[in-house]
């Protein structure tokens, strides 16, 4: 075989510093996009984008060559420097300094498009620690909930 075919298809999740409520209805439309942006100029495919105020959830292809702590790494900081620079008055904006990153098949890619383009309605009955934890434990990722919010 000549060349090398992987799929990586991560659904991530990862929220404001504290769960602050700092993603509001006027940033969303305008992050989203930039995180896309971000993700296209790393070699990676943004399937899904979106979220709440305090967090993001990204569908994302990755390349073999990227790891998925390093395109968090881009993803965050490279966001984040741009909410900085753009809105000076959200400089106290920052990510949480972790992040959860779940493996999913291809079979799940509609699916998990729809739960992400269905955040605000998810959250309307579930909150994010609820919505966390529940991804930990179907993904039988071991855990203390007594560390996991830092």
């Amino acid at each position: 075989m000549s060349h090398s075919y992987a799929s990586s298809l991560y659904h991530c999740v990862f929220s404001t510093k504290d769960r602050r409520r700092m993603i509001d209805v006027e940033l969303q439309p305008r992050l989203w996009p930039y995180l896309g942006g971000i993700a296209r100029d790393n070699s990676m495919k943004a399937l899904a984008i979106g979220g709440v105020e305090g967090h993001v959830h990204l569908l994302l292809s990755l390349p073999s060559t990227l790891a998925v702590a390093k395109a968090m790494q881009f993803v965050k900081a490279g966001s984040s420097k741009w909410i900085h620079d753009t809105f000076p008055e959200r400089r106290d904006f920052a990510w949480q300094e972790g992040y959860g990153a779940f493996s999913i098949g291809v079979s799940q890619i509609d699916d998990t498009k729809r739960y992400i383009e269905n955040q605000a309605e998810h959250h309307r009955r579930h909150t994010f620690e609820e919505e966390f934890i529940a991804f930990l434990e179907r993904h039988g990722i071991e855990h203390d909930t007594r560390y996991v919010w830092g």
